[in-house]
């Protein structure tokens, strides 16, 4: 098989893994989003799921993965990851301005203990913003090379 078969067929393989891993990040993502929701809500009655190194970690995969079909010079790489960004800023917001306007009722357990939910949502969120910047920067990195 010529070398340039070759080199199409991993190409297609390695997109259609990648079709699978923004599959599992999306699922993955709506899973997280409920469970922060859920803390947030539950004022302390659910804890705060510390389950960012692992979202973190299959964002990471996703991310990179995507970026490396990007370099392998796939023209048809779907900015697919930007939804993440968009889902975590709005959710992020939208749970700000309810605890602001419920002056900081969601940001104490049914005790008064502070509960750190919130933090804990914009922290994710910042994570997620960081990781497309920095693929961003990659494709910028990749089209400043190529010419």
């Amino acid at each position: 098989m010529p070398k340039k078969e070759k080199f199409k067929k991993i190409r297609k393989t390695e997109g259609s893994i990648n079709k699978n891993l923004y599959r599992i990040c999306g699922l993955i993502t709506i899973i997280v989003m409920v469970m922060m929701a859920i803390g947030f809500f539950s004022q302390g009655v659910f804890p705060s799921p510390r389950i960012g190194v692992f979202y973190f970690g299959v964002l990471i995969i996703y991310s990179f993965h995507k970026e490396l079909l990007r370099w392998l010079g796939e023209k048809k790489v779907e900015r697919q990851g930007e939804y993440f960004v968009y889902a975590w800023i709005g959710l992020a917001a939208i749970l700000y301005i309810i605890n602001f306007l419920s002056k900081d009722y969601f940001s104490y357990s049914s005790q008064g203990i502070p509960s750190g939910n919130l933090k804990e949502i914009c922290f994710t969120t910042l994570e997620v913003f960081g990781i497309f910047i920095l693929t961003r920067v990659s494709k910028l990195i990749k089209i400043i090379l190529e010419k």
